[in-house]
């Protein structure tokens, strides 16, 4: 799977150049980002895209050495489901 990444999002695009998934974090201040909206493409949902959109923005923010606040409800969800990445959340949302 090959996601274009972006400052503030990562997406995946079908053969038309279609997004069909993607994660949306857009800056906040204190070297932060917002994890606000996650969408995969019903014809792609039960094969864990949205688990490799957030680890493929896991691996982002390490290498930026920003933190997330995760607001989407499918963000502070995955967060709470892998505490082994709760270092990169801030304090108050994870």
């Amino acid at each position: 799977m090959d996601f274009h990444v972006s400052n503030d999002a990562i997406t995946l695009r079908d053969e038309k150049g279609q997004t069909v998934a993607e994660v949306d974090f857009p800056a906040m201040e204190n070297n932060m980002v917002n994890i606000c909206h996650t969408y995969v493409s019903p014809s792609l949902r039960g094969q864990k895209v949205a688990d490799r959109l957030l680890l493929a923005l896991v691996e982002k923010l390490r290498a930026e050495g920003k933190k997330a606040y995760p607001t989407c409800s499918y963000a502070v969800r995955w967060f709470s489901q892998h505490p082994e990445h709760s270092d990169l959340c801030s304090e108050s949302r994870c």
